[in-house]
């Protein structure tokens, strides 16, 4: 990948862009693998889909990390948030939402 200076004009810097978003991608597929698994274990567990303090950790995790890179922390919160309840509506589909 190039760094964002070393791109010369817009088509450059969108192709570098692109195979980002890709990368992105790639790793969010990734990711929902291991919430499929969580579907797997969590009864095993007793654990119901939506843990609270759970999500709450995560979002600070990536909060601290978005601080330490330089990243806007509120986008990062954001976007987690908007993924972890994604992912808590594709778990309660199969354990239900009391589960």
């Amino acid at each position: 990948m190039k760094a964002p200076q070393d791109c010369r004009n817009m088509a450059e810097l969108r192709v570098q862009i692109d195979a980002l978003d890709r990368e992105l991608v790639t790793m969010l597929a990734r990711r929902v693998t291991y919430i499929d698994r969580a579907v797997e274990l969590k009864p095993a567990e007793g654990l119901p889909a939506r843990i609270d303090e759970r999500v709450e950790a995560v979002v600070a995790k990536v909060r601290a990390t978005a601080g330490e890179i330089g990243f806007d922390a509120d986008l990062a919160e954001t976007i987690w948030r908007r993924m972890i309840e994604w992912s808590i509506a594709r778990e309660e589909e199969i354990l239900g939402p009391k589960a």
